[in-house]
């Protein structure tokens, strides 16, 4: 474990990319069920589904015209300015999608945090200035001048800014479409994903893409193209088969939460053990692609969580074939790449493991760089929290969105908690910026300890490679079982 004593550490560009991930994301999944609902609406009765009927076909436009952007703006306007800014990005929304033809997914997600922020800062302005009595007043007549302005400047600026930011990209991405270059997007998509990028290229680029193209056609391919399944699944395959001691034993647990719980962030530390494995998942991704290109298939909904289960769900009639092929395609190349790559492997269980070590230092924050910004770092990453048992009373195990893999460790840690009768301790699950202040220990993944530290520079923070079987958790465990 690393604990920062004081300062706060400066931060790389990579973890602020990983933070605004984060808010997009925070901002997405509170609203999914809706976006799987219209999914749902969509696959069953547009004209070129199951069971077309014009009559409900009619809610598939004012849905994601209207509910979906306005969702997303209350959202985030409530991320940054409470009800209030709730309020006030819903206000801004509305100015652009009136002003637009294309659903304004993109600028809803612009236009709601700044509607909260803008209201927050008046709020901050004019805080013990309002003569008593005239709260009420103030307060609902400032949401009404700022709301009204605020709904002019997104249909006069925001909204056309947003259609030429979507066009281009549009333009783009159809480029890469219609000259078959799509599955070149995997050499982005994947190093990006195991960096724990992968929220800002699904919800800040993929699903408003996907979600235009599906209103049009009914379906999508943007939605397969970074959620696919089957390249993690044919890696971990090759590291149950070919792995090393550590690897091979914990590959196949993860296998089953990645594929079927839809959690990719459980692959992503085997690849950063071995970095050249990277290009079994672009080899993998490109070949999904191709595949799902040369089948015509897309999904009506972006698959969340990412398992084969969401992608069966939200996969239209006659796409069947053609969606199982593109994951089962993935699955097996990036197995046989990934184990061909393991296999010429020579090197010891030791020399494996200090590799993955400087493969992972290589992607946090640099001891120098902590020394800089006046922080003080222990010298040991592996050592244990100075807390001792009786001083613990809760662990929040963190990461990018706060739910499938930050879930997926504080459930596993409380029970190993429970087996040692250690019953006093409270362990929950927190996207990195939401872990509450009492907080005693946070336990994050090596590769978002930067972003921890940042946030919480006053925190002890156990960073782990693994969130199910890590040395750094057995290590805090001990620590625990010893001082009680």
């Amino acid at each position: 474990m690393q604990s920062v004593q004081s300062g706060k550490p400066k931060s790389s560009n990579r973890a602020k990319i990983q933070a605004f991930g984060g808010f997009l994301t925070n901002m997405v999944l509170p609203n999914i069920g809706a976006f799987i609902a219209w999914g749902i609406l969509t696959a069953l009765f547009i004209p070129t589904v199951w069971i077309p009927n014009e009559n409900l076909e009619t809610i598939v436009g004012p849905a994601i015209t209207f509910l979906l952007p306005l969702l997303l703006a209350h959202t985030g306007g409530k991320m940054v300015g409470g009800q209030r800014g709730a309020v006030m990005g819903t206000i801004g929304a509305i100015g652009l999608i009136v002003g637009s033809e294309i659903p304004m997914f993109l600028g809803a997600m612009v236009i709601g945090p700044f509607g909260g922020w803008l209201i927050k800062k008046f709020d901050k302005l004019i805080e013990d200035k309002i003569p008593a009595g005239f709260e009420m007043v103030v307060n609902n007549f400032s949401i009404g001048i700022l709301g009204f302005l605020l709904m002019l400047f997104s249909f006069l600026v925001i909204g056309p800014i947003i259609v030429v930011a979507n066009n281009f990209v549009t333009v783009a991405i159809e480029a890469l479409v219609a000259t078959g270059f799509l599955p070149l997007l995997s050499l982005i998509n994947e190093p990006a994903k195991v960096l724990f990028l992968n929220n800002v290229i699904d919800q800040g680029i993929y699903y408003p893409l996907g979600l235009q193209e599906t209103l049009q056609v009914g379906q999508s391919i943007y939605f397969t193209v970074a959620s696919n399944p089957g390249p993690g699944l044919g890696l971990l395959l090759a590291f149950t088969f070919f792995g090393k001691r550590t690897a091979r034993r914990t590959a196949p647990g993860a296998i089953i939460i990645h594929f079927l719980g839809g959690i990719h962030e459980l692959y992503f530390p085997f690849v950063l053990m071995k970095p050249i494995t990277i290009l079994g998942m672009i080899a993998g991704g490109m070949s999904g692609i191709m595949t799902f290109q040369l089948f015509g298939v897309g999904l009506v909904a972006g698959p969340s969580p990412g398992s084969i289960f969401a992608y069966l769900a939200l996969t239209p009639r006659g796409n069947f074939l053609g969606i199982i092929a593109g994951v089962t395609v993935a699955t097996i190349v990036s197995f046989l790449v990934t184990s061909v790559i393991l296999k010429a492997d020579r090197t010891t269980e030791d020399v494996f493991e200090e590799s993955f070590e400087k493969s992972k230092s290589m992607k946090s924050e640099g001891k120098a760089a902590f020394a800089s910004a006046g922080t003080a770092v222990s010298e040991n990453p592996s050592e244990t929290p100075a807390l001792s048992a009786k001083q613990v009373n809760k662990i929040s195990f963190a990461c990018d969105a706060g739910l499938g893999s930050s879930a997926l460790g504080a459930t596993t840690f409380k029970k190993r908690l429970q087996k040692a009768n250690i019953d006093h301790i409270e362990v929950k699950n927190y996207r990195i910026e939401d872990v509450p202040k009492d907080a005693d220990i946070i336990v994050v993944h090596k590769n978002l300890s930067e972003r921890a530290r940042r946030t919480h520079p006053d925190k002890e923070i156990v960073t782990i490679d693994n969130y199910i079987d890590d040395d750094n958790l057995k290590k805090l465990l001990t620590t625990l079982e010893e001082d009680e």
